[in-house]
């Protein structure tokens, strides 16, 4: 996951509320349940030392969302009496997941706003394609195209020499259209930043549109077989993407697997457990990092000084490399400070659990490096 959009949560020191609000109940109810949840997480963080601005802040922005028909939820990140980030959320969240800390406390966004692939959508036939863009919070139009050439589209079955080259021209005219769709459909994925193409309609159209999309896009494509006219169900879509993230996941735990083993030189591509990534956090070496939320080591006690790369196990160690001020932090927290303010993208393995287990990484948090230069 990308987490380029936290930057403004590191621009400056300080005690952090951190507040993820369940936005999934649309009853008639909905407004006096919002309320109270407005008053159940400034209370928890009251209990939890938040100063009184903090607090407020945190409640009136809750409350300002009782009339949001946000599907799952949002996130919010607090200081001095300002909110200072809202992210919606993906995924309901869990009840009573307030944080007050040293840093926001944005592990949980991994499994709650992460891993949310854009699709850009193709139903396709011989004629041309309707493009629409789908994710777990977003359904619109994203254009249509219509090949050039509209004659002729129907095979024929006799097999005498002219009714073989009317099935020569319709062939022709299948490539050729298969190829303008595929030119707007690279076209529309550049636009939209989509991560994953799912070609939807006929084999044989599907299959035509595939082969004729650049690499880099035809890398993102999946096909599935769907009757002409009809639209993908939500379900089906979530399926397409779930599996879409658990094949990325997988492969990037199978390159963290590989990195681990020394080269010639004796040297790893990989590193895991706290104090090994403290280090390369430090070197600013993170080049991904890998977390199993709410494994051991996410919530150990780490030290922190005012700039990201001032991190240490022990307090006394910040101390020798020269901080003068120094606090107590999640580790998570600290990992993902560091990861994010060097543009290293941070990973939940959540979705391959089931795959991977609790042994990839020991102690639930790893990353592969970067080389030093």
């Amino acid at each position: 996951m990308e987490l380029a959009f936290l930057n403004p949560l590191y621009e400056h020191p300080g005690s952090w509320a951190s507040a993820y609000v369940d936005l999934s109940q649309h009853d008639e109810d909905m407004h006096h349940q919002r309320r109270l949840t407005a008053q159940a997480v400034s209370r928890q963080l009251r209990e939890q030392g938040a100063d009184e601005a903090t607090c407020r802040a945190v409640y009136d922005a809750v409350e300002a969302l009782q009339r949001s028909t946000e599907p799952y939820g949002r996130a919010l990140f607090a200081r001095d009496g300002e909110v200072v980030l809202q992210v919606p959320l993906t995924q309901a969240p869990p009840h009573g997941l307030v944080h007050w800390g040293t840093l926001p406390h944005v592990t949980p966004l991994l499994d709650l706003a992460g891993e949310d692939p854009v699709s850009l959508v193709a139903y396709i036939d011989r004629t041309g394609a309707d493009f629409e863009l789908r994710s777990a919070v977003l359904q619109e139009e994203a254009g249509h195209v219509t090949g050039s050439r509209q004659w002729p589209m129907h095979r024929a079955k006799a097999s005498d020499w002219s009714e073989r080259h009317f099935q020569l021209k319709v062939e022709n005219t299948w490539e050729h259209n298969a190829r303008e769709v595929a030119e707007a459909l690279a076209a529309c994925q550049a636009e939209t930043g989509a991560d994953l193409l799912i070609l939807c309609g006929e084999e044989r159209e599907c299959r035509s549109v595939h082969e004729q999309l650049p690499k880099h896009v035809r890398d993102r494509a999946v096909e599935t077989a769907h009757g002409i006219g009809s639209r993908l169900l939500p379900r089906e879509v979530e399926e397409i993407r779930a599996r879409h993230v658990r094949e990325r996941i997988l492969a990037e735990v199978d390159r963290y697997r590989a990195a681990r083993t020394p080269d010639e030189e004796r040297r790893t591509a990989a590193v895991e457990g706290v104090p090994q990534l403290i280090e390369a956090a430090r070197e600013h070496r993170l080049a991904e990092l890998l977390i199993r939320p709410d494994a051991p080591d996410t919530q150990r006690e780490v030290w922190i000084g005012e700039d990201p790369d001032q991190l240490a196990a022990r307090r006394t160690e910040l101390r020798n490399l020269g901080e003068q001020h120094s606090w107590a932090a999640r580790a998570d927290d600290a990992l993902v400070r560091a990861a994010v303010v060097t543009d290293a993208p941070v990973l939940s393995l959540t979705p391959v659990l089931a795959e991977t287990g609790d042994e990839v990484p020991a102690g639930g948090m790893g990353a592969l490096l970067r080389w030093k230069e």
